[in-house]
């Protein structure tokens, strides 16, 4: 018994000098641990609340568009993308509030919020949305140069379409009228054949008149 009573102190000290080296870093890890577990939940609590949050407000955005309030559209669609820029609401909203600005006719506050959808938005479908509406924009500001940065930039391959009539749009502000049948042209090509929009892009083109 002597033999195991002694292998079992010396167990003991082994285990309490190892402690003495390690114990504070060992106790210091475990807090690292447990204030990391006690943070992503806390950031997960927040991420719930701020969702809930958007999703509410975004209700009352609804309930603006469906009242055609384009004052209110453009207030609340403002506030989500400015409060809630994390969420998926913020680039929703701020598209929303574009159109009503466009609608209204300010189109500086128009092309803001498509900036910030263009500059912000996670989802690529969104960012080449907004883009392309902001190259609308730049048309009415009659900013071609700007309207074909934008229409220039990489986007999806099924924008590639819409940014090519888009192109046309603004070639025919500029006078280019055989550029504009090419991307005509093209638009034709890239939208699929039961399109409802390509008889409007074949009218388009056609009111160019024949190639020379």
């Amino acid at each position: 018994m002597a033999v195991y009573d002694l292998e079992e102190q010396e167990q003991l000290d082994a285990l309490k000098a190892w402690w003495s080296s390690n114990g504070n870093y060992l106790t210091w890890a475990v807090l690292v641990i447990v204030l990391g577990f006690a943070g992503f939940q806390g950031y997960r609590y927040w991420q719930h609340s701020q969702s809930q949050k958007a999703s509410d407000a975004y209700a009352q955005l609804d309930q603006a568009v469906r009242a055609n309030d384009s004052k209110k559209v453009r207030e609340i669609g403002t506030h989500i993308a400015e409060k809630f820029s994390s969420t998926g609401f913020g680039p929703m909203a701020a598209l929303t509030a574009a159109k009503a600005s466009f609608d209204a006719g300010d189109l500086k506050s128009a092309g803001a919020q498509l900036k910030w959808v263009a500059d912000n938005a996670k989802d690529e479908d969104l960012r080449a949305t907004a883009r392309l509406r902001l190259a609308g924009v730049r048309l009415d500001e009659k900013n071609f140069d700007g309207a074909l940065a934008l229409l220039d930039e990489k986007h999806p391959e099924s924008f590639a379409a819409l940014y090519a009539d888009a192109r046309g749009d603004v070639l025919v502000a500029q006078g280019k009228r055989a550029q504009a049948r090419t991307a005509y042209k093209l638009a034709l090509e890239k939208f699929p054949a039961d399109n409802p929009y390509r008889p409007v892009v074949q009218v388009k083109m056609d009111d160019l008149g024949a190639a020379p």
